[in-house]
């Protein structure tokens, strides 16, 4: 039987293709939140979840780090780093000529904030749910309008890419991870994601982070969130290059066990290859 695997829909959405991408062969299910894909894995509709965690431009995605905290009995699984392409699709019909309207998400907007003041001063923006959800309004709105969107949301809703690559800054690139019941077997070019908290001393950070740096291991990314108990109460995110069951990551953890308040191995998974 085929694997399910949720994700932020409507089909037609950068979510949808970074699923397409991670598993060609998966039954792809959407779901309208990111906590409905994330919970779609206990309601049995799914077996793994693909979720937003950061893009490179706009920083962070709190609601997706807020639920792998929050959810102890999902493991990260995986992850995949997309490029991120805005189009201004048009409807199929429409010819070009002015534009009034541009419908999209809100993150699109802002990331193609210089091309629309280059390109279309004073021209009015729309903000919609999903950028697949903008291209049918475009389409439904008809000539004078157009959307700005991925090109399966154009192929989809019946809408005329008239331009491509559109984004302000090429570099532009979303971090998508994977969420399942458990992670993945070692496979000599992993990463561990771990989340720690620490005493309320001096030095405790410090002591934490140091482990890593006795052992060798590289540390490629950290965040801090609110533990939700009391002001001032942090939980550490870290990515760390790795297998949770290789040396030396296997003893960096037991000694990073005696240095923190708690600590959890949230999940090891195959580093993104390009």
């Amino acid at each position: 039987m085929t694997a399910a695997l949720a994700y932020l829909g409507p089909p037609g959405t950068f979510s949808e293709q970074a699923a397409i991408e991670f598993d060609p062969a998966a039954d792809r299910v959407p779901f309208p939140t990111i906590t409905a894909t994330c919970e779609a894995i206990f309601a049995a509709d799914a077996d793994r979840a693909i979720l937003p965690l950061e893009n490179s431009l706009a920083g962070s995605i709190g609601e997706t780090h807020d639920l792998i905290l929050q959810h102890h009995d999902l493991s990260l699984a995986g992850e995949l780093i997309l490029p991120i392409e805005h189009c201004l699709i048009l409807p199929a019909s429409a010819p070009s000529g002015e534009i009034d309207l541009i419908i999209s998400h809100p993150q699109p907007l802002r990331q193609c904030h210089q091309y629309l003041q280059r390109r279309f001063p004073g021209v009015r923006t729309e903000a919609t749910l999903s950028t697949a959800e903008a291209v049918a309004q475009a389409v439904q709105h008809g000539p004078g309008a157009a959307a700005i969107a991925p090109r399966r949301a154009a192929e989809l809703h019946g809408g005329r890419i008239a331009e491509t690559g559109i984004e302000d800054d090429k570099r532009n690139a979303t971090r998508f991870i994977v969420l399942a019941r458990g992670d993945a077997e070692p496979t000599g070019r992993d990463k561990t994601t771990v989340t720690f908290s620490t005493e309320d001393r001096p030095g405790a950070l410090y002591s934490a982070l140091q482990v890593f740096a006795e052992k060798g291991i590289n540390l490629t990314r950290i965040e801090s969130r609110p533990a939700k108990e009391r002001i001032g109460v942090y939980l550490f995110l870290v990515d760390c290059d790795g297998h949770r069951l290789d040396e030396p990551f296997a003893g960096a953890l037991e000694e990073l066990e005696r240095r923190v308040a708690r600590l959890r191995v949230i999940g090891s998974y195959p580093a993104h290859a390009p």
